[in-house]
């Protein structure tokens, strides 16, 4: 395993490639609120963290801590940590083959989750999310007046609600 600069993954894996070696960097696509909107984003499975095929003995590692983007080899002592066979044709594995990643569900949010409203005329209100209705827009249920009434806003108006559960305390 590398360990790599802040956010210079890729960087650091196209720089090992040039040098031969065989870099691999699970990256994951997950929806993710940036700005008040979510969005998709593509970002490392392990951030600073990248494997590499290394055939102990017949390569020279020393070319690897000088690739730009690269920190160290990971390390246990003065040895390189080597990673259990079937580890990283594992995670090869489980990638989406149209994604070239790892994929999480597209909807941050499940039926039932308590959810506040952030902005909009219902903003500070705690509901229950629904589902997504379309291009944009969820159906969650409030409680208005004594009434439960299925309202459907902005996607990016809502949130998780802050927990309520209170920590044990001395009786």
């Amino acid at each position: 395993m590398v360990f790599t600069k802040p956010r210079q993954e890729a960087v650091a894996r196209e720089n090992l490639a040039r040098q031969a070696f065989l870099p691999y960097l699970p990256m994951l696509k997950q929806p993710k609120r940036l700005r008040g909107r979510w969005v998709e984003v593509v970002e490392p499975l392990f951030p600073r963290y990248l494997f590499v095929a290394l055939d102990f003995g017949v390569q020279d590692l020393s070319p690897i801590r000088s690739t730009l983007g690269v920190v160290d080899l990971v390390r246990f002592g003065p040895e390189p940590a080597t990673v259990p066979e079937g580890i990283v044709e594992s995670l090869m594995a489980a990638e989406d083959p149209a994604a070239a990643c790892h994929l999480v569900r597209a909807e941050p949010f499940q039926k039932g989750d308590r959810v506040t409203i952030a902005a909009g005329p219902f903003a500070g209100i705690e509901a229950i999310f629904e589902a997504p209705t379309g291009k944009g827009r969820v159906a969650v249920l409030l409680d208005l007046l004594g009434r439960v009434a299925r309202v459907q806003i902005d996607r990016n108006h809502i949130v998780c609600a802050p927990s309520t559960s209170q920590p044990a305390g001395p009786a």
